[in-house]
């Protein structure tokens, strides 16, 4: 990812969290245990991409085995100290890597997921599915991809809420409190700018996985993907 987008990320570090839970009412936090919930009957090794401050990395640590490793990886080191900071990260291994050069070798993991970082990947398709590769190439035969990100509602009036709502009011709130009003206008446009469900599941399956399923929450707002090597 970028130097820009790196500084954007260790602006709003501090602050991110916060943010996180009034833009979405304390609803992201039943999102990523939902998504965490779908490596719960594997074991062996669990990675979390783009982990940001750590809050999907807790939730798999507070499902994993103590045959399970997890490991939390991202590119903004602000980011993992704030993470390393929070409860049962005693249990887990972060690590300052891209989520494009994985530092892991050819089918070594069992579980990789990534909670609203895919969009921040997608500076162009090619990117995307080369990342989406990147993840194919880690995981082993039967291997599991967890992916929780923003979506397009389908209703077109639920969509032209979640925009408006993205323009205003993350941008807005998001810049007012973290102090980073370019970020919070770069993270609004991503959300709004993104893929719907069913053209990510194209781009995952393009990258090689197969058992491409989706379910959206929040009238489409949110999707959680799975899919397998």
């Amino acid at each position: 990812m970028s130097t820009a987008v790196q500084r954007l990320f260790a602006k709003v570090s501090p602050t991110y969290d916060l943010i996180n839970r009034i833009l979405t009412f304390g609803l992201d936090r039943g999102w990523r245990e939902r998504a965490a919930a779908s490596a719960a009957d594997r074991s062996g090794i669990w990675i979390d991409v783009c982990c940001g401050t750590g809050d999907m990395v807790a939730d798999l640590a507070h499902l994993a085995t103590d045959e399970t490793k997890v490991l939390g990886l991202d590119f903004s080191w602000p980011m993992l100290r704030k993470a390393r900071k929070k409860p049962g990260m005693d249990r887990t291994i972060l690590l300052l890597a891209d989520a494009r050069i994985l530092p892991v070798l050819d089918g070594s993991v069992d579980v990789i997921t990534v909670s609203f970082g895919v969009r921040n990947i997608r500076h162009s398709h090619l990117t995307l599915a080369q990342t989406f590769k990147e993840f194919h190439r880690v995981l082993k035969p039967g291997g599991l991809f967890v992916s929780l990100e923003t979506s397009q509602p389908q209703s077109k009036i639920v969509r032209w809420l979640f925009h408006t709502y993205a323009c205003l009011f993350v941008r807005g709130v998001g810049g007012r409190i973290s102090g980073s009003r370019s970020g919070y206008a770069y993270l609004s446009s991503t959300a709004s700018q993104f893929y719907n469900a069913a053209e990510l599941s194209e781009t995952i399956r393009e990258a090689g996985f197969h058992d491409v399923r989706y379910h959206h929450m929040m009238f489409g707002v949110v999707a959680i993907h799975e899919a397998s090597t």
